[in-house]
């Protein structure tokens, strides 16, 4: 997410006079006046000059899924065993958007913003900070429209709190996620630009690490015909994108489907060390970006 220098003109002078040592990402609550000009530019600027506009938040997820369920679902079935699978794809499809955009505009922030790091003082983590609440905006449209599918099958009657602490504890774990990850390859991405060439690597495989396009048994059966240990699972079940991912089949696709596929084993359990798993994360991320932030204007 580039932000135009211009945007501070309306802020006092003042803050930027006195060179100051960051408090990491502390500084993004004392400077949250400049973090909500950051989201906002960040918003209102995706879709300029678009003809279709914030259509194209709906129309991207679209014809992914559409993509997803003709060619792996019809053709390869995919979808044997797993009723429903148009809900069960795009449950997953959403929160994997949502990572995937997240990730990557925090990982070129720093250098998408140059200008204003190299003419500035400012905590450097809230451009990360601001390019994961920008894609957390942009994940509402598509998360209303499998909301408004869910509505039409009967949602309503099913759902319980714990649906709806799901919802929130699944969008919580994969912004900490992916926040704790762009900060730590965007301090890298500054000096080396080949992080943003592994980033779109592990994008690339993050669809298939997670069950968004088959079952989370799928994984199970495998490991126990090849006679793996069954560490694996739950190593497997420990990935924070995972956990985000079937937390999300719980509370949208569960209360729609009669099915006998099972949740996964300690799913309440694998929340809260998936959390410290994400929290872990965001720590090493901000060590790492902090560490490197000294040089970010003279890289830059």
């Amino acid at each position: 997410m580039t932000v135009d220098p211009d945007i501070f003109a309306r802020v006092p002078r003042s803050e930027f006079d006195t060179p100051g040592r960051s408090g990491g990402l502390l500084d993004v609550f004392r400077w949250h006046y400049l973090l909500r000009l950051l989201v906002r530019t960040g918003v209102t600027t995706r879709y300029r000059n678009s003809v279709l506009g914030w259509t194209w938040s709906y129309v991207r997820p679209a014809a992914q899924f559409l993509v997803f369920w003709v060619v792996l679902g019809l053709f390869l079935n995919l979808e044997r065993g797993i009723s429903n699978y148009a809900i069960y794809l795009f449950s997953g499809i959403v929160v994997i958007n949502l990572f995937s955009e997240a990730y990557k505009n925090a990982t070129t922030s720093i250098v998408g913003n140059a200008a204003l790091v190299r003419k500035v003082y400012l905590p450097r983590q809230l451009f990360a900070v601001s390019a994961v609440f920008v894609a957390f905006v942009h994940f509402l449209p598509q998360v209303a429209l499998l909301l408004i599918v869910c509505l039409f099958l009967g949602w309503i009657m099913h759902i319980s709190i714990l649906s709806i602490l799901a919802i929130v504890a699944a969008i919580a774990l994969i912004m900490l996620f992916a926040l704790g990850l762009g900060l730590l390859f965007g301090a890298v991405n500054v000096r080396y630009r080949d992080a943003e060439n592994i980033v779109e690597l592990l994008l690339l495989l993050a669809t298939w690490a997670s069950p968004v396009l088959y079952s989370w048994t799928m994984v199970q059966d495998a490991i126990d015909m090849m006679g793996w240990p069954r560490w694996l699972l739950e190593l497997y079940l420990l990935n924070p994108i995972t956990q985000a991912v079937e937390l999300f089949h719980y509370a949208f696709w569960y209360p729609v489907t009669q099915t006998s596929l099972a949740l996964p084993p300690a799913l309440a359990l694998n929340t809260l060390w998936t959390f410290l798993i994400a929290v872990a994360t965001l720590l090493f991320g901000q060590a790492v970006f902090r560490r490197l932030e000294g040089r970010f204007a003279q890289d830059l």
